[in-house]
């Protein structure tokens, strides 16, 4: 019986003259997927191989990657037949521009353990389907990697985009280097090199890029750029130094960075990314006020439980106290670290006009919390005055911010911050806040594991306008089963069911179930129905 497979493999009797090597390269829209083929197969020229590169499009940027195909044997005076696209079982190289694509390589049969290099990138680009998830919706990076080292003859992974930003550049250039790195192809890294060079735009940043993934695919530790590996904490809070001048603010966040350094171990590095996003939102003094609220955490908490409690207020507390305003946004909108990072994933050329058109979409509460909080809450408990000037705000507007007037309409609302402790949000996020905090913390000594929790619902709340109002109603209707579970061995386990269950859909219908359950388990514990509702929930 003829074996079907035996075409896929190389023939036995080839030279390695005759034999035809063969690459694929996945990327998707933006990635320079067409560039790096090209690099390629000028190298193979170059060397005195002859080269075919083809493409098959992808249907759309995160349902399918462009195939990037090359074939390429060396010049013997006799013409290979090249085939026009990669077949399951029969590629040598396969390089994956982000983690995921190389998992669908992997399915696709692209990659087989006695054959294939696989080359990927290990930074993530998230697919709609995780996106559209409430909760976390992110695939496993972990599985990916593992099966990848089970799938591949030899598996080099790791962030090329990082290193492709640091240099300013595509990620071509590092998958490029990665490919040099790991002599899967018998060519010189000059040669590759000199196709870079040769393409005469970019050229400097590309073989910066090029270089440091070559070195790290052959185990070289890249030393790290002076410029952008010493960032000042001084230029981190430049954006928060509008009133004070840089030395008292340098000095102010010193006395806060020896708070954080004084703090247990394992609740430092949450504590320190927590106190640079509120001194970010606001400033120092605000810095001091997540610090204050912390140590109430700490203070409660021991090494025997792990200073969970502490981490989960460290990294929920500063969430909390950074929510969305119009401030915020407007702040963010007209920074220039946006304007930059809008440049460059658009690729605007240097010199060019860049037109940007930001749409909003503000309801009377959005507006009425950037009021004073004495004249915010007048309007909002005068239904009709309310309504009156909802009508005449909620439409959605385009501000053109690359104009000067669209731009210092949002630049002023930006910067009302100084102003915020005064306005009705923050007043109405603050009560709030304190609530739920307290609410944790005087269960903390007689259930720690369920002030923990308590702790964790806060990621429910998320999100801007009318999708911070839903966020927050989920909130609200997870904690009030806490009377029900109060008092119970398993309790920290079934409010974590229950949070689980809203982030698990938009609608709410999942949420919904698991109250019903826990409503019954309270009025019913040993009945047949609540022993079902127990073993639905108990997959979340």
């Amino acid at each position: 019986m003829l074996d079907p497979s035996a075409a896929l493999r190389p023939k036995t009797g080839a030279s390695n003259d005759e034999r035809v090597i063969k690459l694929a390269v996945l990327a998707v829209g933006g990635q320079g997927g067409g560039v790096l083929a090209d690099w390629i197969t000028d190298v193979a020229e170059r060397n005195g191989y002859i080269a075919q590169s083809t493409s098959v499009a992808g249907v759309a940027q995160r349902t399918g990657a462009t195939i990037y195909y090359i074939e390429m044997a060396r010049d013997t005076g006799r013409l290979p037949v090249f085939a026009l696209s990669p077949s399951q079982g029969d590629v040598d190289i396969l390089i994956a521009a982000e983690l995921m694509e190389a998992g669908r390589a992997i399915i696709r049969g692209f990659v087989t353990p006695e054959r294939t290099t696989l080359i990927t990138s290990s930074h993530r680009i998230a697919a709609v389907s995780e996106k559209i998830e409430p909760g976390d919706g992110r695939a496993s990076s972990e599985k990916v990697h593992a099966t990848a080292q089970a799938a591949a003859k030899r598996f080099i992974a790791f962030d090329m985009e990082k290193i492709a930003a640091d240099n300013g550049t595509m990620i071509s250039a590092s998958l490029l280097g990665a490919l040099a790195g790991s002599d899967a192809l018998p060519f010189t890294r000059e040669s590759y090199e000199q196709a870079i060079g040769a393409g005469g735009r970019g050229v400097k940043a590309s073989l910066a890029a090029f270089g440091a993934a070559c070195d790290r695919a052959r185990g070289i530790a890249a030393a790290p750029t002076s410029e952008k590996a010493a960032k000042p904490v001084a230029a981190e809070l430049k954006s928060t130094a509008k009133v004070s001048g840089p030395e008292t603010l340098l000095k102010g966040w010193q006395g806060l960075a020896a708070r954080v350094a004084a703090l247990p171990e394992p609740t430092r590095d949450m504590a320190e990314r927590g106190l640079k996003k509120v001194v970010d939102y606001q400033d120092i003094a605000y810095g001091g006020e997540y610090l204050d609220r912390l140590d109430k955490a700490v203070a409660l908490d021991n090494a025997e439980r792990g200073y969970a409690l502490s981490i989960a207020a460290a990294k929920h507390l500063a969430n909390a106290m950074c929510y969305d305003d119009m401030i915020r946004v407007a702040d963010l909108k007209t920074r220039s670290t946006r304007d930059k990072r809008v440049r460059k994933e658009v690729g605007v050329k240097e010199g060019s006009v860049l037109q940007v058109t930001e749409y909003f979409h503000p309801r009377i509460e959005e507006f009425c919390g950037t009021l004073p909080a004495g004249l915010g809450s007048y309007i909002e408990s005068r239904p009709k005055l309310a309504a009156f000037l909802d009508r005449r705000i909620n439409r959605g507007r385009h501000i053109r911010t690359d104009s000067f007037t669209g731009f210092a309409m949002l630049w002023f609302i930006g910067g009302l911050r100084r102003w915020r402790r005064r306005l009705l949000r923050h007043k109405v996020e603050v009560e709030h806040l304190e609530r739920w905090y307290e609410l944790a913390l005087s269960h903390a000594r007689k259930d720690y594991a369920l002030a923990t929790e308590i702790l964790n619902c806060r990621r429910l709340i998320k999100g801007y306008s009318d999708t911070h109002a839903r966020a927050q109603s989920k909130f609200d209707r997870v904690l009030s089963a806490l009377p029900m579970l109060e008092g119970r061995d398993d309790a920290a386990d079934w409010l974590r069911r229950l949070r689980e269950a809203a982030l698990k859909d938009e609608k709410g219908d999942m949420l919904d179930g698991a109250l019903k359950t826990v409503a019954t388990l309270g009025a019913y514990p040993g009945s047949v129905d609540a022993r079902i509702a127990v073993a639905n929930l108990a997959t979340l």
